[in-house]
């Protein structure tokens, strides 16, 4: 059998222990982190291990999202609208015809307001 195909399962397992460790531990110190100082503070009750990992996810949820990195596609929409801004009003007359032959329609970059 190929040496490669024998270190991606072995590595993939790795890299998911290493996640769920990562993550029990991350819950143990949010529960750690909460007992110490919630109910001091403000009087509120302690949490169990799996209500801290509850907490972590709905926090996750609320204020982080689930979006991830930014796609490469961002990337280039930003360069896109950057060349859009720095192009002359001919340019862009050009550019939206040229759109409106290959798509059928305006597909051009929303840019800033001009003053």
């Amino acid at each position: 059998m190929n040496r490669m195909n024998i270190q991606r399962p072995v590595k993939f397992l790795a890299i998911a222990a290493l996640a769920v460790v990562g993550m029990a531990l991350f819950g143990y110190v949010v529960m750690l982190l909460w007992n110490a100082l919630m109910p001091a503070v403000f009087g509120l009750k302690m949490v169990s291990y799996w209500q801290a990992v509850g907490l972590l996810i709905l926090a996750k949820i609320f204020f982080g999202g689930f979006h991830g990195r930014p796609s490469r596609g961002m990337h280039r929409r930003r360069g896109t609208l950057e060349r859009w801004e720095q192009m002359t009003p001919e340019e862009r007359e050009r550019f939206q015809q040229g759109m409106r032959q290959r798509c059928g329609g305006p597909m051009v970059p929303q840019a800033k307001a001009e003053a």
